[in-house]
């Protein structure tokens, strides 16, 4: 039986990238995906026919996580479509690379409305929503632990997202997981753009296995973290950046 048989689960921000890959990952371990996207709406529906065409079931639904109406329409539909949720994986994100004192108040603000208020959005409703039993991974980042210069507010939402997962693993009960899980850097193409060959070479020299990440080995964790196998870890921040910190 493949470890996700039966299980519905969301995937914020599931349209490109990492996102994409645990929505791929998880749909051949059995799950139901709900993609969700809030404007790559082609992408999300290239994602579906993937899952699809491979065997799998999946379902995009756009919804804007820092929404709070589009969130708990995201949730509700979801539940009228397939009858419950088991899993939520908080994935959508936004980054603005920058020094602090070049930041714009918007930067601040839509940062901090996607990556912090999009994850308290999804996780009031998971609050009464997901099925007893269920597990809640919020994305985060191994920048957390550095001191990347321009990554300072981008850090500090994901510092933000790491507590709001300890805390709120202690409040929901009904034997609900929650887990952060932390990449390092990934070869995805929001990350890579903008982005020099010397300063690519300098991540990947940093860890371990001397190269980048590639959105699969970050979707196996989520795939073991979004399973029953991983029911007895809760709370934690799972660093997933090959020995990088």
């Amino acid at each position: 039986m493949k470890t996700l048989e039966n299980k519905v689960i969301i995937v914020t921000g599931a349209s490109r990238g990492i996102g994409r890959e645990i929505a791929i990952q998880l749909a051949k371990n059995g799950a139901t995906v709900i993609v969700n996207y809030s404007n790559s709406k082609l992408e999300a529906e290239e994602t579906v026919e993937t899952i699809i065409n491979e065997g799998g079931k999946a379902l995009a639904i756009k919804a804007d996580v820092s929404n709070k109406t589009e969130v708990t329409d995201l949730f509700d539909k979801t539940i009228s479509t397939y009858g419950r949720i088991d899993v939520l994986i908080n994935n959508a994100g936004i980054m603005i690379s920058k020094a602090i004192k070049d930041n714009t108040e918007d930067d601040f603000t839509n940062q901090f409305n996607v990556n912090v208020k999009g994850v308290f959005n999804t996780l009031q409703e998971a609050f009464h929503k997901l099925s007893d039993n269920g597990n809640i991974i919020n994305i985060s980042s191994s920048t957390v632990k550095l001191m990347f210069p321009t990554y300072a507010l981008y850090s500090a939402s994901k510092a933000a997202v790491e507590q709001m997962t300890r805390v709120f693993s202690k409040e929901v009960g009904r034997g609900i997981s929650v887990n952060a899980l932390a990449p390092g850097a990934t070869e995805t193409e929001l990350f890579l753009n903008g982005k020099s060959q010397e300063f690519i070479d300098k991540l990947s020299s940093m860890n371990a296995f001397n190269r980048l990440a590639k959105p699969i080995d970050i979707a196996k964790i989520a795939v073991f973290l979004a399973s029953d196998d991983s029911k007895w870890i809760s709370g934690q921040v799972v660093g997933a950046n090959g020995a990088l910190i």
